[in-house]
C-alpha cells in the first residue's frame, strides 16, 4: 500500500552561491538514501530560501520482504572428524545462529555450508527519522556553522521539521527540532507557523501564506514580468542566467522592479556599472538601442502593495556604490598606467615580482613575433610591459574581475595605439568554456605569453596540478593555447617555445609540461582517442597542424571501409616493425623482381611528389595506395632469401608507412 510522502526542512534563509553548487547532487542522495533502504520510488525535489522539500505522490509504506541467503566453507573444511572448525564457527557467528543450526547446499561443486533467512521488510515510517537524518549529513555546502548550545553543524539553522505521511506525523527528529504538520509563511505574511492536515494541504496554505514553492514558477514569474517591463517601457534586459538562479534561489515572492541611478554614472565604463549591480546588489542591467541605460532590475521578495518604498530604498543604496566607482576611475585617469607598482607584487614564490613576470612575457612575446611575422616589436613589448598595470589601479583593487578590461579603458584615455589596448581588453582571452578569443595575432600574443608564461614559470617551481587540483588554472591556459594557436592558424611548438627559452626558466622538465599539454589535447579534440595518440606518433609538434592532422583523419576512421583500410597499413607496420623508420630508407630500382613491386614503387613516388593543400587531400591520395599494396603482399615474397632483395623490399613497406607517419602513425589507431 501506499500513500503520499511530505518531508519539509525548514531553515534560515540558506546563502544562494553554496546552494546552487550542490544543488545538481540533492536529489542523487535522496535516490542514494531510498536505494539504500529499499524504498526507491519516484519524487520531485523543491526548494525556497527557507525550506527544502522531498514530496513523494506514493510511497511505500513498508519495504519489500527479502530473503537473505549465504554460502560458507566447503563441508570437507568446515568439519573435521565430525567436529565443527573455526570456519563453520565463524560462519554461524556471522549468520546469528547456532553452530547446530548450521545446514549445507551442494554448489554444483562442493557441499557447502549454507543459511537462509526471510526477513520482513519494516514500516517506512520507523525508518524515515534515519533516512532524513542521513539525507541532511550527506549535503554538502562547504562551510557549515553551530548554533545554540550544539556541537553538531549545518549551513544555516534549522527550525522545523515536517515528515507527514498522508496525514500522519511521523515522529522525528533534526538537530533538535521535533517533526510536526507546522511550516511558516512568508515573514510579510506571517511570523508564527501554520498547520495543516493532510500532505496536499501544505501546498495549498503554503500558496495562500505568500511561498511559491515551486523554483521553475518563481523564474517564470520573474521573466514575465522583466517581459512586461520591457514592453512598457521599451527597454531590454541583459538577463544573466548564473544571477538569474541565485534571484531564483533567494526569494520566496519575487516582484521584478524598475529602478535608475544618475545619468552622470554612465560616464563609467559600461562594466564597471554592470559588475557592480550584479555582485553587490544582485541588479540586471538594462539597455535601450544597444547603450546601456540609468535603469536597472531589482527581484524583490516582499509580499505588500506599494513597492515604492523598495525601489527607492534600492536606488538610495547604489548610488554610493556607483559614487564609490567614479573616485576610483577619475582616480586612476590622473594617475596613468604605471607598471612601477608591480615590482612591490609578487607573482608565485619562486617566480618573483609581477613586473618580473611580464619580462619574462616580453621574451616569449617578441618570439612568437617573429614566428608570426608580426612586425610591431616595440608596440608588443610596450603591450605586455603594459598589460599588468592595471592592478594597481584602485578600480581593479575593488573589483578584481576587471583586471585587463580596465587597463584597456585607461590605455585607451592615454591615447596608446589601438593594438596596445585591445591588447590589453584581451590579454586573458580565452577564459571560459565558450569564451571570445583574441581578435588578431597581436593580442593572440600578449594572451599566449601571459599563458606560456603561467605555465613554463609554474611547472619550473613544482606547483603542478594534480588530481582535480588545479588552483592556477593550468589546464585551462593549456586549452587557451590551444584554441588561439587554432582560430589564428598559426604555428606554437610548445617543444621549441621551451628549447628557445629553457634558460629563463630553470627547473623546467620539458618532457612533463609536453605530456601535459598532449593530455590537453584528448579533452580538446571530441574523437576517437586513437586518432589524437596517432597524430601525435608522427612527431608532429605544432598544434595548428596537429589539429589539421585530426581533423583530417577523423572522417576517414569514421568511414564505413576503413576496418578494411587499416588490416592493410597495419601489416605494412607489422613488416616493418624490425627496421628503422626514422632514418633515410633506400629502394634500389634494379633490384625488383615483379610487376608488383615496381607497380607500388612508381605509384608512391607519383603520389609523394606532388603537393597537396590539404592534409584531407594527402590521406586520400596515400589511402589510394591499398590495391597496390594489397597486391604486393598477395603476391609477392617479402623474406626473400636473397638479403639485398628482401631489405629493398622492408624498406619499399617502409617509405610507405614513412609517408603515412608524416601525419598520423597509422598502426595506434584503434576502432
Amino acid at each position: 500500500m501506499n500513500k503520499p510522502l511530505l518531508i519539509e526542512i525548514g531553515v534560515e534563509e540558506l546563502p544562494a552561491i553554496p546552494f546552487l553548487k550542490e544543488l545538481p547532487n540533492i536529489e542523487k542522495k535522496w535516490s542514494d538514501i531510498l536505494e539504500k533502504y529499499k524504498l526507491s520510488t519516484d519524487f520531485d525535489f523543491f526548494y525556497t530560501p527557507r525550506r527544502l522539500v522531498i514530496w513523494h505522490r506514493e510511497f511505500n509504506l513498508t519495504q519489500e520482504d527479502t530473503t537473505v541467503e549465504q554460502y560458507g566453507a566447503p563441508v570437507t573444511i568446515a568439519y573435521k572428524d565430525g567436529k565443527p572448525t573455526g570456519a563453520a564457527i565463524g560462519f554461524a557467528r556471522k549468520c546469528g545462529i547456532d553452530v547446530e543450526e548450521l545446514k549445507t547446499i551442494n554448489n554444483g561443486k562442493d557441499e557447502v555450508l549454507y543459511f537462509k533467512k526471510d526477513e520482513k521488510g519494516k514500516a517506512s515510517k520507523d525508518l524515515l527519522n534515519d533516512m532524513v537524518n542521513e539525507f541532511i549529513n550527506a549535503l554538502d555546502f562547504g562551510k557549515s556553522m553551530r548554533w545554540a548550545s550544539r556541537t553538531d553543524s549545518f549551513i544555516r539553522p534549522i527550525r522545523s521539521l515536517i515528515m507527514m505521511l498522508g496525514e500522519e506525523i511521523v515522529e522525528g527528529e533534526l538537530y533538535g527540532v521535533k517533526s510536526s504538520n507546522k511550516s511558516f509563511a512568508h515573514r510579510m505574511v506571517s511570523y508564527e507557523p501554520f498547520s495543516f492536515d493532510f500532505a496536499g494541504d501544505y501546498f495549498c496554505k503554503l500558496d495562500k501564506n505568500g511561498v511559491i514553492l515551486y523554483p521553475e514558477d518563481r523564474k517564470k514569474i520573474i521573466l514575465d514580468q522583466m517581459k512586461d517591463i520591457e514592453s512598457q517601457n521599451n527597454l531590454k534586459i541583459d538577463i544573466d542566467p548564473e544571477l538569474l538562479e541565485e534571484i531564483v534561489a533567494i526569494t520566496e515572492y519575487p516582484t521584478a522592479l524598475l529602478g535608475s541611478f544618475d545619468k552622470e554614472f554612465l560616464e563609467l565604463p559600461e562594466e564597471v556599472i554592470v559588475t557592480s549591480m550584479k555582485e553587490h546588489q544582485r541588479y540586471f542591467a538594462v539597455y535601450k538601442d544597444g547603450n546601456l541605460t540609468n535603469n536597472f532590475i531589482v527581484v524583490s521578495n516582499s509580499k505588500t502593495e506599494d513597492f515604492s518604498f523598495i525601489v527607492s530604498g534600492n536606488e538610495k543604496v547604489l548610488r554610493p556604490r556607483l559614487s564609490d566607482a567614479m573616485f576610483f576611475y577619475k582616480n586612476d585617469l590622473n594617475n596613468g598606467l604605471s607598471n612601477e607598482g608591480l615590482k612591490n607584487l609578487v607573482f608565485v614564490d619562486g617566480l618573483g615580482s609581477m613586473y618580473e613576470k611580464c619580462e619574462r612575457e616580453v621574451k616569449i612575446a617578441s618570439y612568437l613575433a617573429q614566428i608570426f611575422d608580426v612586425k610591431e616589436k616595440e608596440l608588443l613589448s610596450k603591450a605586455v610591459m603594459l598589460s599588468k598595470a592595471d592592478l594597481m589601479s584602485e578600480m581593479v583593487y575593488e573589483f578584481t574581475e576587471l583586471q585587463g578590461l580596465m587597463g584597456y579603458y585607461y590605455a585607451k584615455a592615454a591615447g596608446e595605439n589601438e593594438l596596445v589596448f585591445t591588447a590589453l581588453k584581451e590579454q586573458y582571452l580565452p577564459d571560459g568554456e565558450d569564451s571570445d578569443l583574441p581578435s588578431n595575432k597581436f593580442s593572440a600574443i600578449v594572451a599566449l605569453a601571459y599563458k606560456l608564461d603561467n605555465l613554463m614559470g609554474l611547472f619550473s617551481v613544482g606547483k603542478i596540478p594534480t588530481g582535480s587540483k588545479d588552483p592556477f588554472g593550468l589546464r585551462r591556459a593549456a586549452a587557451g593555447i590551444v584554441k588561439i594557436a587554432i582560430e589564428h592558424k598559426v604555428e606554437v611548438n610548445i617543444s621549441n617555445i621551451i628549447d628557445n627559452l629553457l634558460d629563463t626558466y630553470s627547473g623546467l622538465k620539458k618532457e612533463k609540461l609536453i605530456e601535459f599539454f598532449n593530455e590537453r589535447l584528448f579533452k580538446i579534440f571530441e574523437v576517437n582517442p586513437s586518432i589524437i595518440k596517432a597524430v601525435l606518433g608522427s612527431g608532429e609538434g605544432d598544434i595548428y597542424k596537429i589539429s589539421q592532422k585530426i581533423c583530417a583523419l577523423n572522417p576517414i576512421v569514421l568511414s564505413d571501409d576503413f576496418k578494411e583500410s587499416a588490416t592493410t597499413f597495419k601489416r605494412v607496420a607489422n613488416i616493418i616493425k624490425d627496421i628503422d623508420i626514422n632514418n633515410l630508407l633506400n629502394v634500389n630500382e634494379s633490384l625488383f623482381e615483379q610487376d608488383e613491386e615496381k607497380d607500388l614503387y612508381e605509384t608512391y613516388t607519383l603520389l609523394t611528389n606532388k603537393k597537396y593543400n590539404t592534409y584531407e587531400e594527402e590521406l586520400d591520395a596515400l589511402f589510394s595506395l591499398k590495391p597496390k599494396l594489397d597486391k604486393f603482399f598477395d603476391n609477392v615474397f617479402v623474406n626473400h632469401e636473397n638479403e639485398n632483395i628482401k631489405i629493398n623490399r622492408k624498406n619499399l613497406i617502409g617509405l610507405v608507412y614513412q609517408a603515412f607517419r608524416n601525419i598520423a602513425d597509422i598502426k595506434e589507431i584503434t576502432i
